[in-house]
């Protein structure tokens, strides 16, 4: 595949100096099945260009462009001819105004850092048997021959469902010392161990006691509750495995029974613990307890912690095999750039952060619950994913995040005064699960046309309409002026016909619960499986456009 070299000269739109040589490998035009309207054919149509290197100024141009990048590969919809057309969305961070759901999500969070969250005690039997798929990984590398090569428990193996009761006080006056403070107990280890031996059949030596057996409940109950050993601490809990079983207790006496806060009830939610068995629990969540919240920002690297959390993200929320999420298929997505870094320059040309790709990681007294994979450019913060720990669904970290991100730009627009606007990534309107982007208001979408900016509530009606609009007709319409495009039609085809030479580039110009998790969700994973054939050159199923 051919590359192409390319020295920027120009100065940026933003007075930065941060232009300069960049490497991009020709385009090629992407057909896909979509996953917005699930079409049968190949009618998500894109085109996408490798980019070895890249400024942070060519890619903002890009971004007004209506392009975005998924790992090292650039993109951008050919929205006259793909089934869902996708609009860049963005909104001034500085005239955001939260809507009442944002603002109590906000309040929410702040009531549990507090300590002050009412959540009834509870727990729940989970009937998801690939909830206990972690737990599982950490007995299958105590020695089960028939495990694959990566550690994972076959998917032969029917994973019991992960039960977790309520220990009454008439029960603990018969339990061992300490007992007075046991809320919970499990069986899991059990129904692993007998689970295991049966799928795998695995013969046992007659003379090798249950104790010395590697697959014993002692021992998975023991690993077990290593695993969960700091989730539970954080959270005012401790774990002890017990003869196989695992017990939860609290640091206090136990309070009534017959009080609502320790009310066992059912709910619709789930969450699984970091490597075990799930507990839908908010009495993992005590009221009364202040937890410390740290958001840190650090340039894109690969962080196994953060992996682990990505990796259990994609098999819950979005139901991926344990195989389709690999450490490289990570890297290729989310950590791999072209973006060249600036460092800050002590002057109000560059935030203190400098620019650059970056992961903002939320951690909650020591504990990784959630991470943004984020660009920060001349003009703007551009979302690009965002995963989280599904034991924490119910603070809407999705939300959450969008909120601290458009706070971010604006406390930043002090000392950048051009890093003004907050990018979500794409909108799109015909598919409902997409339009929660617009939710943050006052919002605009880009031409894809004119590449002029377009107040959404001026674009929703013609959207309604329609899914592929000329979105700038509307503001000329109004002037009175002709709605012919201002840009002739072999000008526009030239830009887009998926040559990244012949776009002008040197003009001053993240399903589940409808939250920003990710900006580019679909679209994202089908251009980070692509990136991989683009770089090799391995084109074989990919239209050369």
């Amino acid at each position: 595949m051919e590359v192409n070299t390319r020295s920027s000269d120009a100065s940026s739109s933003s007075g930065n100096n941060n232009r300069g040589e960049y490497i991009v490998s020709d385009g090629v035009r992407l057909q896909n099945s979509c996953s917005y309207c699930k079409s049968a054919g190949r009618t998500s149509i894109f085109h996408g260009s490798w980019a070895d290197s890249l400024t942070v100024d060519d890619y903002q141009d890009l971004l007004d462009r209506g392009w975005r990048r998924a790992g090292s590969v650039l993109y951008k919809p050919e929205m006259e001819k793909t089934c869902c057309p996708s609009y860049t969305i963005r909104l001034r961070a500085s005239d955001f105004v939260p809507s009442k759901e944002q603002q109590r999500v906000s309040r929410r969070m702040q009531r549990f850092v507090d300590g002050a969250l009412e959540v009834k005690k509870s727990v729940e039997a989970i009937e998801d048997p690939s909830i206990c798929a972690s737990a599982c990984n950490e007995v299958s590398s105590l020695g089960t021959k028939e495990t694959s090569e990566s550690g994972q428990i076959p998917f032969s193996v029917q994973l019991p469902k992960a039960s977790v009761k309520k220990v009454s006080q008439s029960k603990t006056k018969l339990l061992v010392e300490g007992a007075e403070n046991l809320m919970y107990s499990s069986n899991i280890a059990f129904q692993i161990a007998a689970t295991i031996r049966q799928a795998q059949s695995i013969a046992k030596d007659a003379s090798q006691s249950a104790e010395d057996n590697p697959l014993s409940p002692k021992i998975i109950s023991e690993k077990i509750a290593a695993s969960l050993d700091q989730l539970v601490k954080i959270n005012g809990l401790s774990i002890r495995a017990c003869n196989g079983h695992i017990n939860f207790y609290t640091t206090a006496t136990q309070t009534s029974p017959n009080k609502d806060s320790h009310t066992a009830t059912s709910s619709q939610e789930s969450a699984t613990g970091r490597k075990g068995c799930s507990l839908r629990n908010s009495s993992v969540h005590p009221q009364g307890k202040r937890r410390r919240l740290e958001i840190h920002l650090k340039r894109s690297s690969f962080d196994p912690e953060e992996f682990a959390l990505y990796r259990r993200y994609q098999i819950n929320v979005h139901n991926d095999t344990p195989d389709d999420v690999s450490e490289s298929s990570y890297r290729t997505f989310l950590v791999d750039t072209p973006l060249l870094p600036v460092q800050p320059s002590g002057d109000d040309r560059v935030p203190p952060c400098g620019f650059g790709s970056f992961h903002q990681q939320y951690v909650i007294d020591g504990y990784l619950v959630a991470v943004g994979v984020i660009d920060i450019l001349p003009k703007c913060l551009s979302s690009k994913y965002f995963f989280w720990d599904p034991d924490f669904a119910f603070l809407s970290l999705g939300k959450y995040s969008a909120l601290q991100e458009i706070g971010w730009v604006k406390e930043n627009e002090v000392y950048c005064p051009s890093l003004q606007y907050y990018y979500l990534g794409y909108y799109i309107h015909s598919c409902s699960k997409m339009r929660y982007k617009a939710a943050y208001r006052p919002s605009e979408l880009l031409c894809p046309l004119r590449y002029q900016w377009i107040p959404f509530e001026l674009a929703k009606p013609l959207l309604d309409e329609k899914s592929y609009v000329v979105l700038s007709d509307y503001v000329l319409l109004q002037n009175g002026e002709s709605s012919q495009p201002l840009v002739s039609g072999n000008v526009m085809e030239v830009q887009d016909d998926g040559n990244f030479n012949d776009v002008l580039i040197d003009d001053d110009d993240k399903m589940i619960e409808p939250e920003l998790e990710s900006s580019d969700d679909d679209c994202l994973e089908a251009f980070g499986q692509a990136s991989a054939e683009i770089e090799n050159g391995d084109v074989s199923d990919i239209l050369i456009g």
